[in-house]
């Protein structure tokens, strides 16, 4: 099982994300993440799909992708060179000398500290996924307070471009 990151270009319109998560599960396959949102051309709209699987099952989902009447294109972006970044919000415990300590963490990770109180940081962290988790293993257990992380999106790296 390899992890694969699929880049989906589909009709800006009601229903299409539907469709293509009613695709996964219906077929049993899983999602890693998704992420969307529209392009520069306003009546389409990228997906990003991070899924697990050979390379059979691989062209199996991109195939059932491609019969779906809204998406225009599918590319497999792990096949060659790209770009991959993800956005985690944290919200850590930071009193006393932890709070040192998380100032010393987020430099490390390049993060950004984007709130303060007299208890807590949030700070602001991108990147890949194993930049994402190696920042949560180095803080000290039970200070994460709370998480979101957006999912990873990608693009093609050089000449290597995914439009109409």
């Amino acid at each position: 099982m390899h992890r694969h990151v699929l880049s989906v270009l589909l009709e800006n319109e009601p229903g299409a994300l539907s469709r293509v998560v009613g695709l996964f599960s219906a077929r049993g396959y899983n999602i890693e993440s998704l992420t969307v949102a529209p392009t520069e051309e306003y009546t389409v709209s990228r997906m990003t799909i991070v899924c697990l699987g050979n390379d059979d099952l691989i062209e199996q989902i991109t195939k059932h992708l491609n019969r779906l009447i809204e998406v225009v294109k599918v590319v497999d972006l792990t096949e060659g060179e790209h770009a991959e970044r993800e956005l985690m919000l944290v919200k850590v415990h930071a009193v006393g000398h932890e709070r040192e300590e998380m100032k010393r963490l987020n430099d490390i990770f390049r993060g950004r500290i984007i709130d303060v109180t007299d208890k807590t940081y949030t700070i602001e962290l991108t990147g890949n996924s194993d930049k994402l988790d190696a920042f949560l293993k180095a803080v000290e257990q039970g200070s994460v307070l709370e998480m979101v992380r957006t999912g990873s999106c990608g693009i093609g790296r050089g000449e290597r471009i995914l439009r109409l």
